[in-house]
């Protein structure tokens, strides 16, 4: 049986020797050749809250019944839109609620 030997890692020193990606895939084989280097290491720092977006608020799961058609529908357009089709249907419900909203004088 062949003896392997791990890969030799080329270490990064600085963020310029870094390439632009094309695909996820080139950068995902790119990292598995290359590291990062100490000096590099040392100058990141862990995330802040500061910068990033607030956090989404919490949702409660409720049951909603479709016959097979009207979700085998939602699911398809979901699909399309390249979206989850539960996500899909949250939009469409607030989209609807708002109008309805505008239409009874609720919000302006």
């Amino acid at each position: 049986m062949a003896k392997t030997t791990p890969l030799e890692m080329i270490e990064i020193q600085s963020w310029s020797e870094v390439p632009e990606f094309t695909s996820e895939a080139e950068e995902a084989e790119y990292w598995r050749t290359h590291s990062l280097g100490e000096d590099l290491l040392e100058q990141m720092r862990p995330l802040t809250d500061e910068g990033l977006p607030p956090p989404r608020p919490r949702t409660r799961p409720i049951a909603v019944r479709f016959d097979e058609d009207i979700l085998r529908r939602l699911k398809a357009l979901a699909r399309a839109k390249h979206k989850g089709y539960q996500t899909l249907l949250k939009e469409f419900v607030v989209e609807r609620l708002y109008e309805e909203e505008k239409r009874a004088g609720l919000v302006g």
